[in-house]
């Protein structure tokens, strides 16, 4: 079956690329190199790995854009090269625009969603803070434990799997623990399709003298995200979502407020690798930056290109061809007699979530969309493990091609 997107044309890359290595062959003395004993006790060297064609319609990774296998499979340079740290600038700028957001501290933490995850909480808490966490599925119960982990006081705002944030209940959360400092939730529980109301929840905090930590790993450039005009002091998110870059880096931003608190700590952050006081230093401003890690090189080059493509189409034009392809699929998948887990007025775009016929074996049908149409989906989490399907359009992913294709192979699998 012929992929959905054009095929990655890598060739004129590849012969740079080979060009590159007999140039540089020149300066390592090759006879000399140690020879690995494993290829001399085997003379059949190990066959390179050949991915598997795939459509990606699950809850992540989303398919990538050639230009992104293009741009990642340049040159590697040095992560202080002058050129490099050009890339970095314009890759802040890009996030900024992203997030819409101007806070200085904006960038990449090297990891993934849950690497951002940690890096926000670990920046923001100490030890006997009190939090109150929003959970509604498992990335505020991810929150919740992570909080634990630091050390601090957590106050739970429980709501259904399946339903958004109660800002009724994080104004009561308020009002009983006056003393709490942050309000963590899901802006888009991945585990459920459910989209919470961020700009809501962002300012009950506000007015509680409280930051708000908001996870956007699913949302970020897919729903409407507004950081500044909302007032969101702390927000994450990953590249292999709406950003449809491979996984391996999540955007960060922190705001004036979320500074104030990690610049006036009284114990130091529990990470080193996390602690953006330090990390600044090397994604801050200036040409001058101090070394701080190795920075994913080849990764960032591919984040800079899916950023570039984002804008390139309009972030506005991102959010409202997510939101119509949505309608399109939920109505398809709906005449198939499938009935979403999320109420309409709560639905997440980019990650759909339909509940499975009782009594079904879901695993077997998954894998004969994969292994008859190359699609995958993914499937339930938790306490909804093998009740439901969650199909995502995110990205490189969310086009009119894979809504067709997605209710024809769900189709036919439900009907043989």
């Amino acid at each position: 079956m012929a992929l959905l997107q054009d095929e990655p044309d890598l060739s004129m890359c590849l012969d740079d690329r080979r060009a590159h290595l007999r140039f540089t062959s020149q300066f390592h003395d090759v006879e000399d190199a140690p020879v690995s004993h494993a290829a001399t006790a085997n003379s059949n060297p190990p066959a390179a790995f050949v991915p598997p064609r795939r459509v990606l319609m699950g809850p992540g990774p989303s398919d990538v854009h050639p230009r992104v296998l293009a741009a990642m499979a340049q040159p590697t340079i040095g992560h202080l090269d002058p050129a490099f740290i050009g890339l970095m600038d314009d890759i802040k700028r890009l996030l900024q625009l992203t997030f819409r957001t101007r806070n200085e501290l904006t960038m990449p933490v090297s990891g993934p969603g849950s690497a951002g995850m940690e890096a926000c909480f670990a920046n923001l808490l100490e030890p006997d803070d009190t939090i109150i966490v929003c959970d509604n599925g498992v990335f505020g119960g991810r929150m919740r434990a992570m909080s634990e982990r630091l050390g601090a006081k957590v106050v739970t705002v429980k709501d259904p799997w399946g339903r958004a944030v109660d800002p009724q209940k994080v104004e009561d959360a308020f009002k009983a623990h006056p003393e709490a400092k942050v309000l963590a939730f899901v802006q888009a529980e991945t585990s459920t399709g459910a989209l919470s109301d961020a700009k809501t929840l962002a300012g009950i905090a506000q007015r509680h003298d409280a930051l708000s930590l908001v996870d956007a790993v699913t949302s970020l450039g897919g729903s409407q995200l507004e950081v500044d005009d909302w007032g969101i002091d702390a927000i994450y998110s990953g590249t292999q979502k709406c950003l449809s870059c491979p996984p391996g880096l999540s955007p960060v931003s922190f705001g004036q407020r979320a500074l104030v608190k990690l610049m006036s700590r009284k114990t130091p952050v529990r990470s080193w690798f996390m602690d953006f006081s330090l990390v600044t230093a090397y994604w801050g401003s200036g040409a001058k930056r101090s070394y701080h890690h190795t920075a994913p090189v080849n990764a960032l080059y591919g984040l800079h290109e899916a950023l570039t493509l984002l804008h390139e189409e309009g972030l506005e034009h991102s959010w409202s061809r997510h939101q119509k392809l949505h309608a399109e699929l939920a109505a398809g998948l709906e005449k198939l007699g499938l009935e979403y887990l999320v109420p309409k007025d709560e639905r997440l775009p980019q990650l759909n979530a339909v509940k499975l016929p009782e009594g079904l074996n879901e695993e077997p049908l998954r894998r004969r969309l994969l292994e008859e149409f190359e699609l995958e989906i993914g499937a339930g989490l938790g306490e909804f493990a093998g009740k439901i399907w969650r199909i995502g359009l995110m990205g490189q992913s969310c086009t009119r091609q894979h809504v067709e294709l997605c209710l024809r192979a769900v189709g036919s699998v439900l009907r043989t």
